[in-house]
């Protein structure tokens, strides 16, 4: 089983990167690649979880031993595979999965990429009780509605994705635009990472 890499990244799409180790590029799926892409010139090292099936052998990668524990967690559900899966990760970040799941917050867990009522609930099911190893943060306001309004009036995450952003050689002006385009259905408490990507999808576009 191969368990990380270690290496440049060479090549970057919306769903992966390869990473160039040594000569052999590894393709691998992560729930966001632009993570990776911010790092530049600069060695990453990617957590993997290695799927062989019949039909094909794939690597999905992530930033933390946390994202990539999770991931094995949640495909041990029925009616999570591993895109599924990546997409829950790249929705929302392994300690506030984690804290819906054990708080049994179905609302937060169905606004979740592919997640529906009756997935969220059996996501509770099982995995309630096998997440305690997981460190998250205090319970107590988490989804506060009062906290997620504020979080959006400010931008939410944008202050860190456009310095990410900023990072891989973006222009203000470029980012301004960005975000006059972004604010109008700004989510509360969007993660950094989703904000990324919807900002990378916008400056492709042109």
């Amino acid at each position: 089983m191969i368990d990380f890499v270690r290496g440049l990244v060479a090549h970057m799409e919306n769903e992966y990167i390869v990473v160039d180790v040594q000569g052999v590029g590894y393709r691998v799926f992560c729930p966001n690649p632009y993570f990776f892409a911010a790092k530049g010139s600069e060695p990453v090292t990617v957590y993997t979880h290695h799927s062989v099936r019949e039909d094909a052998i794939s690597l999905y990668g992530f930033a933390t031993r946390d994202e990539q524990r999770l991931f094995r967690r949640l495909i041990d559900v029925t009616g999570i595979g591993p895109r599924v899966a990546l997409g829950i990760l790249a929705g929302g970040s392994p300690e506030k999965v984690v804290s819906a799941i054990q708080q049994e917050n179905v609302t937060f867990l169905t606004k979740l990429p592919g997640i529906g009522k009756k997935t969220a609930q059996r996501m509770i099911l099982d995995l309630k009780d096998r997440l305690d190893s997981f460190v998250t943060p205090s319970l107590g306001g988490l989804f506060d509605d009062t906290i997620a309004a504020e979080a959006e009036l400010d931008g939410g995450g944008w202050k860190e994705a456009r310095e990410g952003l900023q990072v891989l050689g973006y222009t203000d002006a470029e980012l301004d635009k960005v975000w006059s385009e972004l604010k109008e259905d700004l989510k509360p408490g969007e993660p950094v990472d989703a904000l990324m990507k919807r900002a990378l999808k916008v400056l492709y576009r042109g």
